[in-house]
This record gives C-alpha cells, structure tokens and sequence, in this order.
C-alpha cells in the first residue's frame, strides 16, 4: 500500500530535520568515521525510545505515529515551536479548527490606511485583496493575472526590480508557503505555484528540497527606493488568511 500524502510528507520533514541536527546537539560525538553531519535513524530512534525498524517505516510515511512519541521525536530532533507544530499538524493533531477570516472585514480595515502599503494573504500566499496605497507605491495588482496574483510569483516576477533584496525577501516566506502546502499534497494551486516557480526560476528548486518551514519574522527591505518594514498581522481566531504591513521607515518614494 501506498503511502498516505500527510504521513508521507512528515516522514520526508523528519528525515530533513534529522539530517541537519548535528550529534552534538544531542550530546553524541561526530566521530571520525560519521559521512554526514546529522543523525543517523538508529540515533533518533534509540532517543526516542522506538525500534530502528519502526523509525525507518515513520520516514518513509508507511505508520501512524501517536502524538506522545512524535513529541519525543521532536524533542530529540530539538524542534523549534513552529517546527514542532507542523510535524503534529502533517500527523493529524491540529489545533481547534478556527474560522474563515472574513475578507471584507479585512478589506474595509487596510483600505484607510495612508502611505501603508498592505496585502491580504491566504495560505498559499495568494494575494486576496490590497489597498490603494499598495496600488499607488509598490504595484497595481489590477493589471496582474488572477494566476500570478501571489507574493513569491511578484517577487520571481514583476517585483524583482522593485526589491532589490527580493531573494531573502522570498526564502523568509517561503517557509511560510512550505508550512501551508504540506499540509495540502493535493492542492492543485500549489503544484501550480510551483510549477510556475520551477519555470521562472530553477535554479530555486533547492528550497522546496530542503524542506524549510518557518514562520515569517518582520524584516526590512527596500521597495522602490524606500526603506520598508514588511510585518506579517493574523487576525485572531482565522488561521486561513493574513495581513502583510508595509510600513515605511523614512525616504520617499517614485512612483512608477
């Protein structure tokens, strides 16, 4: 029998995970002999008090896993919270499912909001609205395709001039776009998302690899000659969407 997409994908993040947690983390030695700097699967699985065997069949997505012994996996695999909670999440223990945000609640908010460019996100980073200060001092998204209306597609795309540090910019939401798709293995947006990534940009393909999630810290960029600070707001009790802030920190802007 196969194995389940969910239970696949969290066989795959473990794997990850375990390859770049180095054995003194752990308090093993590295050894003379050790080919790669991560643990090996009989060190994770002895750790965590599991059979080698068992360990192998959890990479390989081939068993259920109880939420006690994936928390000892994680915890030997010394998982940062958001790490941790999306393997529980890719397992099967979600949180409290929380309502749709209500986008129109959120459209009515960042549209007053002057000199404050701001988007409304959902999972994928799909863009589902923005304001007029968006429009007027990064891009008007009007004349964009309904399929390229996605941040990371923007920055590949029609924002890479406009953000010079676009690259770092796009590999900190990039964990965040990881976090939402593995938890979809069948959405068709998101194997368009990538596809079209893959397309413009190949020489990316190494981040989807690595199977990095994260969530996105505020940081700062420059945006058409402007020094801005892009801060990720989630409205509480919605999980499905979000607000990026774009708030000035001095300069003006050219508009274009």
């Amino acid at each position: 029998m196969s194995p389940d997409p969910l239970r696949r994908e969290l066989g795959g993040f473990l794997r990850a995970v375990r390859e770049h947690t180095a054995p003194a983390d752990v308090g093993l030695s590295a050894g003379a002999r050790r080919r790669t700097p991560g643990l090996r699967r009989e060190e994770v699985a002895a750790l965590s008090g599991v059979s080698i065997a068992w360990y192998t069949w959890l990479e390989q997505g081939r068993v259920a896993v109880s939420r006690q012994v994936l928390d000892s996996v994680c915890r030997v695999l010394r998982m940062d919270p958001g790490s941790r909670r999306h393997a529980l999440e890719l397992a099967g223990y979600h949180e409290e499912t929380a309502p749709p945000a209500d986008r129109d609640h959120l459209r009515r908010l960042i549209d007053p909001w002057p000199g404050t460019p701001s988007l409304i996100l959902d999972e994928r980073l799909d863009i589902d609205g923005w304001n007029p200060a968006y429009r007027d001092m990064v891009l008007d998204l009007s004349k964009v395709t309904r399929e390229r209306r996605n941040l990371l597609l923007l920055l590949v795309g029609e924002l890479r001039d406009a953000v010079p540090d676009w690259a770092r910019l796009a590999r900190g939401l990039y964990g965040q776009f990881r976090t939402g798709a593995d938890r979809r293995p069948d959405d068709p947006r998101v194997r368009d998302i990538r596809g079209l990534l893959a397309a413009e940009r190949p020489d990316l393909a190494h981040w989807w690899e690595c199977r990095s999630v994260a969530d996105f810290t505020p940081t700062t960029v420059e945006v058409r000659g402007v020094p801005m600070t892009l801060s990720l707001l989630r409205p509480v009790g919605a999980a499905d969407a979000s607000v990026l802030v774009h708030t000035s920190t001095g300069g003006e802007a050219r508009h274009e």
